[in-house]
Protein backbone atom coordinates (compact mmCIF):
# COMPACT_ATOMS: atom_id res chain seq x y z
CA UNK A 1 0.00 0.00 0.00
CA UNK A 2 1.24 3.63 -0.98
CA UNK A 3 1.65 5.95 2.57
CA UNK A 4 1.73 9.57 1.00
CA UNK A 5 2.76 12.48 3.38
CA UNK A 6 2.91 16.23 2.44
CA UNK A 7 4.45 18.35 4.95
CA UNK A 8 3.76 21.67 5.09
CA UNK A 9 7.24 23.26 4.71
CA UNK A 10 7.98 24.32 1.80
CA UNK A 11 9.01 21.18 0.20
CA UNK A 12 6.32 18.61 -0.61
CA UNK A 13 7.29 15.57 0.85
CA UNK A 14 5.96 12.06 -0.66
CA UNK A 15 7.03 8.48 1.11
CA UNK A 16 6.52 5.71 -0.77
CA UNK A 17 5.68 1.97 0.51
CA UNK A 18 3.91 -0.50 -1.31
CA UNK A 19 0.10 -1.01 -1.86
CA UNK A 20 -2.98 1.27 -2.14
CA UNK A 21 -2.80 4.94 -1.62
CA UNK A 22 -3.54 6.88 1.54
CA UNK A 23 -3.21 11.23 2.04
CA UNK A 24 -2.89 13.09 4.59
CA UNK A 25 -1.25 16.83 4.72
CA UNK A 26 -1.33 19.88 3.87
CA UNK A 27 0.70 20.58 0.80
CA UNK A 28 -0.80 20.15 -2.96
CA UNK A 29 0.85 17.86 -5.24
CA UNK A 30 2.88 18.58 -8.31
CA UNK A 31 0.68 20.59 -11.00
CA UNK A 32 -1.57 18.16 -13.48
CA UNK A 33 0.07 19.76 -16.43
CA UNK A 34 3.76 18.29 -15.55
CA UNK A 35 3.40 15.23 -13.43
CA UNK A 36 6.83 14.55 -11.65
CA UNK A 37 8.62 17.34 -13.61
CA UNK A 38 9.36 19.04 -10.57
CA UNK A 39 9.98 16.14 -8.16
CA UNK A 40 13.24 14.66 -6.71
CA UNK A 41 11.94 11.10 -6.39
CA UNK A 42 14.81 9.18 -4.33
CA UNK A 43 15.47 5.70 -3.74
CA UNK A 44 15.91 4.93 0.59
CA UNK A 45 18.09 7.40 2.91
CA UNK A 46 21.40 8.64 2.69
CA UNK A 47 21.72 7.62 6.68
CA UNK A 48 20.78 3.96 5.38
CA UNK A 49 23.26 3.88 3.20
CA UNK A 50 25.66 5.39 5.54
CA UNK A 51 24.91 1.58 7.81
CA UNK A 52 25.60 -0.47 4.92
CA UNK A 53 22.57 -1.29 3.69
CA UNK A 54 23.71 -2.19 -0.12
CA UNK A 55 21.61 -4.37 -1.46
CA UNK A 56 19.49 -3.04 -4.62
CA UNK A 57 15.85 -2.79 -4.12
CA UNK A 58 14.79 -0.75 -7.38
CA UNK A 59 15.66 -1.78 -10.88
CA UNK A 60 17.57 1.00 -13.39
CA UNK A 61 14.50 0.40 -15.66
CA UNK A 62 12.39 1.57 -12.87
CA UNK A 63 14.54 4.40 -12.01
CA UNK A 64 13.99 5.99 -15.26
CA UNK A 65 10.27 6.44 -15.19
CA UNK A 66 10.78 9.14 -12.49
CA UNK A 67 13.76 11.52 -14.12
CA UNK A 68 15.97 11.76 -16.54
CA UNK A 69 18.94 13.32 -14.69
CA UNK A 70 20.57 12.53 -11.43
CA UNK A 71 22.81 10.43 -9.12
CA UNK A 72 23.11 7.67 -6.91
CA UNK A 73 25.02 4.29 -6.93
CA UNK A 74 24.47 0.52 -7.55
CA UNK A 75 23.86 -3.25 -5.69
CA UNK A 76 26.52 -3.60 -3.27
CA UNK A 77 27.70 -0.09 -3.87
CA UNK A 78 29.18 -1.10 -7.36
CA UNK A 79 30.75 2.27 -8.28
CA UNK A 80 29.01 5.68 -8.73
CA UNK A 81 25.64 6.30 -10.60
CA UNK A 82 25.35 9.33 -13.37
CA UNK A 83 22.23 10.19 -14.98
CA UNK A 84 21.99 12.19 -17.81
CA UNK A 85 19.67 13.13 -20.85
CA UNK A 86 18.00 9.79 -19.60
CA UNK A 87 20.71 7.62 -19.83
CA UNK A 88 22.10 5.97 -17.11
CA UNK A 89 25.72 5.47 -16.22
CA UNK A 90 27.69 3.55 -14.06
CA UNK A 91 31.36 4.39 -13.07
CA UNK A 92 33.17 1.56 -11.50
CA UNK A 93 36.35 1.29 -9.14
CA UNK A 94 38.32 0.13 -11.92
CA UNK A 95 38.12 3.19 -13.70
CA UNK A 96 35.85 2.35 -16.42
CA UNK A 97 32.56 3.89 -17.39
CA UNK A 98 29.53 2.12 -18.96
CA UNK A 99 25.96 2.09 -19.54
CA UNK A 100 23.53 0.61 -17.28
CA UNK A 101 21.83 -2.05 -17.51
CA UNK A 102 17.56 -1.80 -16.59
CA UNK A 103 18.10 -4.87 -15.01
CA UNK A 104 20.57 -3.54 -12.93
CA UNK A 105 19.68 -2.35 -8.74
CA UNK A 106 19.95 0.40 -7.11
CA UNK A 107 19.59 0.54 -2.97
CA UNK A 108 20.22 4.39 -3.26
CA UNK A 109 19.17 7.40 -6.13
CA UNK A 110 18.08 10.67 -6.82
CA UNK A 111 16.54 11.42 -9.88
CA UNK A 112 14.12 14.18 -11.44
CA UNK A 113 12.97 15.83 -14.89
CA UNK A 114 16.21 19.01 -15.40
CA UNK A 115 14.44 21.65 -16.64
CA UNK A 116 16.63 24.90 -16.57
CA UNK A 117 15.03 27.53 -14.07
CA UNK A 118 18.31 29.76 -12.93
CA UNK A 119 21.55 30.05 -14.82
CA UNK A 120 23.97 31.73 -12.67
CA UNK A 121 27.79 32.60 -13.75
CA UNK A 122 30.61 31.57 -11.33
CA UNK A 123 33.35 34.22 -10.37
CA UNK A 124 35.59 35.92 -12.94
CA UNK A 125 38.71 33.34 -11.69
CA UNK A 126 38.84 29.63 -11.10
CA UNK A 127 37.44 27.90 -7.73
CA UNK A 128 38.06 25.03 -6.28
CA UNK A 129 35.21 22.45 -4.58
CA UNK A 130 34.96 24.31 -1.59
CA UNK A 131 35.05 27.52 -2.86
CA UNK A 132 32.66 26.87 -5.49
CA UNK A 133 29.89 25.15 -3.46
CA UNK A 134 30.46 28.35 -0.85
CA UNK A 135 30.05 30.76 -3.37
CA UNK A 136 27.12 29.39 -4.85
CA UNK A 137 25.07 28.52 -1.85
CA UNK A 138 25.12 31.79 -0.84
CA UNK A 139 23.68 33.22 -4.13
CA UNK A 140 21.08 30.43 -4.52
CA UNK A 141 17.37 32.65 -4.01
CA UNK A 142 16.63 30.14 -1.20
CA UNK A 143 18.98 27.75 1.04
CA UNK A 144 15.58 26.20 1.96
CA UNK A 145 15.07 24.31 -1.64
CA UNK A 146 16.23 21.62 -3.19
CA UNK A 147 18.25 22.14 -6.39
CA UNK A 148 19.39 19.66 -9.20
CA UNK A 149 22.31 21.09 -10.09
CA UNK A 150 23.94 21.10 -13.60
CA UNK A 151 27.37 22.64 -15.10
CA UNK A 152 29.06 21.73 -18.84
CA UNK A 153 32.06 22.61 -19.28
CA UNK A 154 35.94 22.02 -19.96
CA UNK A 155 37.35 21.69 -16.31
CA UNK A 156 41.25 22.07 -15.59
CA UNK A 157 40.76 19.18 -13.02
CA UNK A 158 38.13 17.23 -11.55
CA UNK A 159 39.08 14.71 -8.85
CA UNK A 160 36.23 11.69 -8.50
CA UNK A 161 36.50 8.16 -6.68
CA UNK A 162 34.38 5.46 -7.03
CA UNK A 163 34.28 2.44 -4.34
CA UNK A 164 33.94 -1.23 -5.27
CA UNK A 165 31.18 -3.89 -4.91
CA UNK A 166 31.17 -4.89 -1.22
CA UNK A 167 30.53 -7.94 -0.03
CA UNK A 168 28.07 -9.60 2.89
CA UNK A 169 27.92 -8.87 5.97
CA UNK A 170 28.88 -5.21 4.62
CA UNK A 171 30.95 -2.37 6.56
CA UNK A 172 29.53 0.57 7.29
CA UNK A 173 30.20 3.19 4.11
CA UNK A 174 33.22 4.71 6.43
CA UNK A 175 34.57 1.60 6.33
CA UNK A 176 33.81 1.23 2.78
CA UNK A 177 35.11 4.33 1.48
CA UNK A 178 38.70 3.17 2.64
CA UNK A 179 38.37 1.12 -0.21
CA UNK A 180 37.74 3.74 -2.73
CA UNK A 181 39.76 4.50 -5.84
CA UNK A 182 40.66 7.96 -6.94
CA UNK A 183 40.96 9.20 -10.68
CA UNK A 184 42.01 12.78 -11.35
CA UNK A 185 41.22 13.83 -14.97
CA UNK A 186 43.36 16.86 -16.38
CA UNK A 187 41.35 19.61 -19.17
CA UNK A 188 38.34 17.47 -19.38
CA UNK A 189 34.96 18.29 -21.12
CA UNK A 190 32.01 17.50 -19.12
CA UNK A 191 29.09 17.44 -17.39
CA UNK A 192 28.77 17.59 -13.71
CA UNK A 193 25.36 15.83 -12.40
CA UNK A 194 24.01 16.54 -9.02
CA UNK A 195 21.79 18.48 -6.48
CA UNK A 196 21.74 20.97 -3.58
CA UNK A 197 19.88 19.12 -0.62
CA UNK A 198 19.03 21.72 2.23
CA UNK A 199 19.70 21.22 5.84
CA UNK A 200 16.64 20.41 7.04
CA UNK A 201 16.69 16.93 4.91
CA UNK A 202 20.41 15.95 6.25
CA UNK A 203 19.06 13.22 7.64
CA UNK A 204 17.91 12.14 4.55
CA UNK A 205 20.34 13.08 1.55
CA UNK A 206 23.58 14.73 1.57
CA UNK A 207 23.53 18.43 2.79
CA UNK A 208 24.63 21.01 0.06
CA UNK A 209 26.36 20.08 -3.23
CA UNK A 210 26.59 16.55 -3.65
CA UNK A 211 27.78 16.33 -7.34
CA UNK A 212 29.00 13.12 -9.60
CA UNK A 213 30.89 13.68 -13.26
CA UNK A 214 30.51 12.28 -16.80
CA UNK A 215 32.97 12.79 -19.22
CA UNK A 216 31.83 13.79 -23.15
CA UNK A 217 33.49 10.94 -24.24
CA UNK A 218 31.53 8.67 -21.64
CA UNK A 219 34.77 7.13 -20.42
CA UNK A 220 35.75 8.97 -17.36
CA UNK A 221 33.40 9.92 -14.21
CA UNK A 222 32.53 9.63 -10.66
CA UNK A 223 32.10 11.01 -7.27
CA UNK A 224 33.67 14.09 -7.46
CA UNK A 225 36.09 14.57 -4.52
CA UNK A 226 37.47 17.96 -6.16
CA UNK A 227 37.62 20.47 -9.06
CA UNK A 228 38.44 23.07 -10.90
CA UNK A 229 35.73 24.83 -11.75
CA UNK A 230 36.65 27.28 -14.60
CA UNK A 231 36.32 31.07 -14.60
CA UNK A 232 32.28 32.70 -15.81
CA UNK A 233 31.36 29.01 -15.80
CA UNK A 234 27.53 28.78 -16.08
CA UNK A 235 25.71 26.47 -13.52
CA UNK A 236 21.96 25.22 -14.58
CA UNK A 237 19.61 24.65 -11.95
CA UNK A 238 16.39 23.57 -11.66
CA UNK A 239 14.65 24.26 -8.72
CA UNK A 240 12.42 20.89 -7.38
CA UNK A 241 9.79 21.95 -4.96
CA UNK A 242 8.61 18.15 -4.72
CA UNK A 243 10.13 15.12 -2.84
CA UNK A 244 8.79 11.58 -3.37
CA UNK A 245 10.74 9.12 -1.34
CA UNK A 246 10.69 5.32 -1.80
CA UNK A 247 11.60 3.34 0.95
CA UNK A 248 12.38 -0.93 1.01
CA UNK A 249 9.36 -2.69 2.72
CA UNK A 250 12.01 -5.85 3.17
CA UNK A 251 15.46 -6.40 3.81
CA UNK A 252 17.92 -4.72 6.25
CA UNK A 253 16.14 -1.59 5.79
CA UNK A 254 13.69 -2.40 7.92
CA UNK A 255 15.72 -3.66 10.72
CA UNK A 256 17.97 -0.62 10.58
CA UNK A 257 18.14 1.41 13.71
CA UNK A 258 18.21 4.95 12.48
CA UNK A 259 18.41 6.82 15.40
CA UNK A 260 21.85 7.84 15.22
CA UNK A 261 22.89 11.08 14.21
CA UNK A 262 25.46 10.41 10.66
CA UNK A 263 26.25 13.95 9.69
CA UNK A 264 29.88 14.17 11.00
CA UNK A 265 30.36 10.45 9.16
CA UNK A 266 28.50 11.42 6.19
CA UNK A 267 30.65 14.91 5.60
CA UNK A 268 33.97 12.72 6.25
CA UNK A 269 33.16 10.34 3.60
CA UNK A 270 32.10 12.88 0.78
CA UNK A 271 34.96 14.85 0.86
Amino acid sequence: MDYRFFLGIGVAVAIVFAGAAVYTGFEKQAPADSPGRDTLYQISTIDVLMQGVYDGNVTVGDLKKHGDFGIGTFDRLDGEMIVLDGRVWQAKADGTVSPAMDNQTTPFATVTYFDTDIRQTTMDRAMNYSGFTTAMAAQLPSQNMIYAVKIHDTFPSVTVRAIPAQEPPYPNLTVAAKEQQVYTFTNVTGTVVGFYTPAFLKDLNAQGYHLHFLADDHLRGGHILDMTVPANSIVQYDVTPYFTMALPTTGAFVGTNLTADMSAALAAVEQ
